[in-house]
């Protein structure tokens, strides 16, 4: 019986995939050793990124099966082991590599700093602070774009006091973004009769709609990209991992803990999608009076509490402001409408936080964020439940 050599195994494990992460296990880095015996008898060590990884038992026998396929194997024993900090950024990287370079391309430019604005659920005000974020960067000299990725609660058009339908060009056949208050916007509250009509989609519906907003249309060179996301960890969150591997994440809670704990959740989705969480922006905090007594109705410390257990920055605090929602309702966004109120200027410092933390792509080298996703693993935001 033929002698089965080292290079035959790596070989064969070059067909074994992670299924969550996408790869095959020699290229992600996962397999720490192969042993033959002369006897035919097979050692692979495999590290997880967790010991409980779910995908454990389907890479286990997997990796067998192909192994003992070869001519000269008798045996196969497969000793799984979890992977340090460093091998977990290692392979943070190789995945959002691969997925980048596999991604279906679209019309955002690879330069586009995306920045998606995500909740663990509906209700604190994550469109409100999409809006006059958006704004604020545009108040601040970048050429900015706003995706209303809400497909279903769609509300930008209105806080924009957007009335035109979205139309395609002649010759590109590409949707041309609506262009309001200075920014370039796409929500499907522009291709509808009316703000009142109901979309009744499905789960695939969505994430094609995404698919076409990113993909059909025709958003030109944008420095930022805010994406308003739906709330929860659903359809729309996994698809723009899959289409943006270069979006980044900013959570938004109110000062509440037990909203903090909802929002941990979608953290999490973030980690398992690979996608860096840049900050916590904290929504609804305490309510001034024209008597000046500041009153936390929504509680306080959630924003902190939150920014500390995911290990990233507290961007900003908003304080409760009726401002705000007249604005919202209006169609005249309060960092437009009255750039001096509290609000106003706690976005725009807002603004200027996040470009601290996500500059233009011209002002930051692929290894300063690299640099950047490495120290958030080693500070305990490694990918969660993966293989």
């Amino acid at each position: 019986m033929p002698q089965v050599t080292r290079e035959e195994v790596y070989k064969v494990l070059e067909r074994v995939t992670d299924p969550e992460l996408g790869g095959n296990i020699v290229e992600l880095g996962m397999v720490s050793g192969v042993a033959v015996d002369p006897d035919g008898h097979v050692e692979v060590g495999i590290a997880l990124t967790i010991a409980e990884c779910p995908m454990r038992g389907t890479i286990e026998g997997d990796t067998a099966r192909r192994v003992k396929s070869l001519p000269g194997v008798t045996d196969v024993e497969v000793v799984t082991t979890a992977m340090t900090k460093k091998q977990r950024s290692e392979v943070m990287q190789t995945a959002r590599k691969r997925a980048r370079d596999d991604a279906e391309p679209t019309q955002v430019s690879p330069t586009t700093r995306v920045v998606a604005v995500s909740s663990g659920k509906g209700g604190v005000g994550k469109s409100s602070v999409s809006t006059n974020l958006a704004l604020a960067l545009s108040d601040l000299g970048f050429s900015v774009g706003l995706l209303d990725a809400d497909i279903w609660g769609f509300s930008i058009p209105r806080m924009l006091g957007a009335t035109q339908k979205l139309v395609a060009d002649d010759d590109t056949k590409l949707i041309q973004p609506a262009v309001v208050q200075g920014i370039k916007m796409v929500s499907t509250g522009l291709i509808i009769e009316s703000e009142e009509t109901a979309l009744m989609w499905r789960g695939l519906m969505l994430s094609k709609a995404l698919e076409q907003f990113l993909g059909q249309v025709e958003w030109g060179e944008l420095e930022y990209l805010v994406i308003d996301m739906p709330p929860g960890t659903g359809d729309i969150q996994m698809a723009l991992g899959r289409l943006l591997p270069q979006a980044e994440m900013v959570v938004v809670t109110t000062p509440q803990k037990a909203a903090q704990k909802v929002a941990v959740r979608v953290a999490d989705m973030a980690r398992r999608s690979y996608m860096p969480i840049v900050g916590v922006i904290e929504n609804m905090a305490g309510f001034t009076c024209e008597h000046g007594e500041t009153y936390n109705l929504f509680g306080s410390g959630g924003g902190r509490v939150l920014s500390d257990e995911i290990s990233v920055p507290l961007l900003g605090s908003i304080p409760l402001d009726p401002a705000v929602v007249a604005g919202g309702d209006e169609g005249a966004p309060v960092v437009r409408a009255d750039p001096d109120n509290p609000a106003a200027r706690a976005f725009s410092a807002l603004a200027s936080a996040l470009v601290e933390v996500v500059p233009p792509a011209e002002d930051e080298r692929c290894t300063g964020r690299i640099a950047k996703l490495v120290a958030q693993l080693e500070e305990g935001l490694e990918p969660a439940a993966s293989g």
